[in-house]
């Protein structure tokens, strides 16, 4: 089946407009990202994570709010599809196909595994075939990094779900990608393997149909949410009314382009 994508801008940022199906039906090879708010201001503010992440292959819409950010900006996304609730249907579309295993790279050290065990025991077969939980910091100690370059070599893996947030996630699999040709795919999605643990638990239905996901988890973690939502997301609004406005700058655009 051929799937065609139809291409968004929301800010400076490219939004790939596909439903669940046809991501799953398309997503085969190269890098997946799922901006959100969030992620969306990070590509203000950091310029290497902007031109790398705008390098994914699959670039899809992670927040009811930036959905209904395009849909005022005349520009209706067909479906939100966040990493923590897509990911479990990436396993199930993939229950029998032999030819895809899955290594699980980032949370907390035995989370991961927990999440293999309870994602092999749904699907019912090793469709998570490694888990690894790399040390804080890792990501400035260089030979730490090739350690898990080394790890993933190894692995049978040829899907590898990269949870270790942004910029962080996107930063490390793009620095590293091109040395792993035995790994297909990559997909940078943040806490899924915590949500895959039963670390955190997922907002209900109807935070999520109103856009409050985030409300949820504030009240969850407040210590480590607030200052994200309140003080480095909230320029977001700001910025979306300029761009509707026509005024909105890209920071980091040149003059030819």
């Amino acid at each position: 089946m051929s799937v065609t994508r139809k291409k968004i801008r929301l800010l400076n940022v490219r939004i790939d407009d596909y439903t669940v199906q046809e991501l799953l039906e398309k997503l085969n090879k190269g890098v997946l990202v799922t901006p959100n708010v969030d992620d969306i201001m990070l590509h203000q503010r950091d310029k290497e994570f902007h031109e790398m992440a705008n390098q994914a292959e699959f670039s899809v819409c992670d927040s009811r709010v930036a959905m209904i950010a395009a849909k005022l900006r005349g520009f209706p996304i067909k479906e939100t599809i966040p990493g923590s609730s897509f990911f479990p249907k990436y396993c199930d579309y993939h229950a029998k196909d032999e030819n895809v295993k899955i290594f699980l790279l980032g949370a907390r050290e035995g989370v991961g595994l927990k999440a293999m065990e309870r994602i092999n025991t749904r699907i019912g077969r090793e469709i998570v075939v490694g888990a690894y939980s790399p040390p804080f910091g890792f990501e400035k100690d260089e030979a730490e990094c090739e350690r898990i370059v080394e790890i993933l070599k190894e692995t049978p893996a040829n899907v590898v779900l990269v949870g270790l947030g942004n910029p962080k996630q996107t930063k490390w699999i793009f620095k590293y990608k091109d040395r792993l040709p035995n790994i297909d795919l990559f997909m940078a999605l943040g806490a899924t393997i915590d949500f895959e643990a039963g670390i955190i638990k997922r907002a209900p239905t109807v935070f999520q149909k109103l856009a409050l996901e985030w409300l949820f988890r504030l009240v969850h973690e407040p210590k480590r949410l607030w200052r994200r939502y309140f003080v480095k997301d909230m320029p977001f609004f700001v910025l979306l009314f300029k761009q509707m406005l026509g005024l909105y700058k890209d920071p980091w655009a040149t003059k030819d382009n």
